[in-house]
């Protein structure tokens, strides 16, 4: 039986969140890539009535811990929810190395929570490429709520916007200035901002950098966002923070905001799909033996064999159509153009 038809056959279960193992098989089966497309197709179109929260933030602020903390106050909720945690990828095994499931082993038994822990595999943003098709499937399985925790990377952090209806940004006393470590092009993607760690000393002083910013930064006149303390560890704060973020998401869909952030992820994913394709057509249509001839016809052999190419030894490269990288490029390109000309009129 193929991937797409044993994979498939928990979105017709009333209580999919119940059948954890079927439903890690289907995250496993769209992360693993492969004969999938049945798979990601169906689930995409039965998603789009979950809440679809991003939590990102420097590493050490204590994500994953928030992570829990809102999980269980959902739960006290009678709510469903799941969580998709995306680690660093080991170098050595490809899989994740943080395994934030250990911070949340408690919850495993709960039968309305699931968790899974996917490696990032060197994605843009800290989010593994199968994000969001993680994401479709957990949405399709009915969970009204759907946490997704990212790799905390600097700039890399405002890929969450893809793959989220909202995001909070988590932050914690003793990092510099305050909000230094998180002004990297995450400041404006932000809808909450989380001062976790708030019963250290400086987490008062923290709350108030990061509000005077927004105050400096917004010229629009309109409320900045909610700048809100926790101790995650113990659980205080979260039932705040789940308040607020609620009534965002409210604010924002009634305002349309939310229907033209998902189309616009809509946008970016029919690209991401669009060159990924082209992308492995394109290196398809490589002749590798010429391809390495007209390498070594580019001066490809000085990099090879180590040549000395100092201004003193460097001698004029051999001129022709591919005499330089760039018009390599430029005729493996037209090649490839030209075979789909071919191919069309075929």
């Amino acid at each position: 039986m193929s991937a797409d038809r044993t994979a498939g056959a928990w979105l017709d279960d009333p209580e999919p969140w119940r059948e954890t193992r079927r439903l890690g098989r289907a995250l496993t089966a769209i992360e693993g890539g492969g004969e999938t497309q049945a798979l990601a197709k169906m689930a995409y179109r039965r998603a789009g009535r979950a809440m679809t929260i991003g939590l990102t933030g420097p590493p050490g602020v204590g994500k994953s811990t928030l992570t829990a903390a809102l999980t269980r106050e959902l739960r006290k909720r009678g709510e469903p929810v799941a969580v998709l945690a995306f680690d660093p990828t080991s170098p050595l095994t490809g899989g994740a190395v943080l395994g934030d499931r250990v911070r949340m082993s408690d919850l495993e038994t709960d039968p309305g929570v699931f968790i899974r822990s996917m490696a990032s595999r060197g994605a843009g943003g800290g989010l593994a490429q199968a994000a969001a098709a993680a994401t479709d499937l957990l949405d399709a399985a009915g969970f009204p709520w759907i946490l997704v925790e990212t790799v905390g990377t600097g700039q890399a952090q405002t890929a969450i916007r893809r793959n989220s209806d909202l995001v909070v940004l988590v932050t914690a006393p003793g990092l510099g200035d305050g909000v230094q470590a998180i002004k990297s092009g995450t400041m404006e993607i932000a809808d909450v901002f989380v001062v976790n760690k708030s019963d250290l000393p400086g987490a008062a002083a923290a709350r108030r950098s990061i509000v005077e910013m927004l105050h400096l930064a917004d010229g629009t006149g309109s409320e900045p966002p909610a700048v809100l303390p926790t101790v995650a560890r113990t659980g205080d704060g979260a039932a705040e923070v789940l308040d607020t973020v609620s009534a965002c998401f409210e604010r924002l869909r009634a305002g349309g905001e939310i229907g033209a952030r998902r189309s616009a992820r809509l946008r970016r994913r029919v690209l991401d799909l669009y060159r990924a394709e082209v992308l492995q057509l394109a290196m398809g249509s490589v002749d590798d033996e010429r391809f390495a001839r007209d390498l070594l016809a580019a001066g490809g052999s000085k990099a090879l064999d180590g040549e000395d190419d100092s201004q003193q030894n460097r001698a004029p490269r051999k001129s022709g159509p591919a005499s330089d990288p760039y018009d390599l490029a430029d005729r493996l390109v037209g090649e490839f153009v030209g075979g789909l000309r071919q191919h069309r009129g075929a």
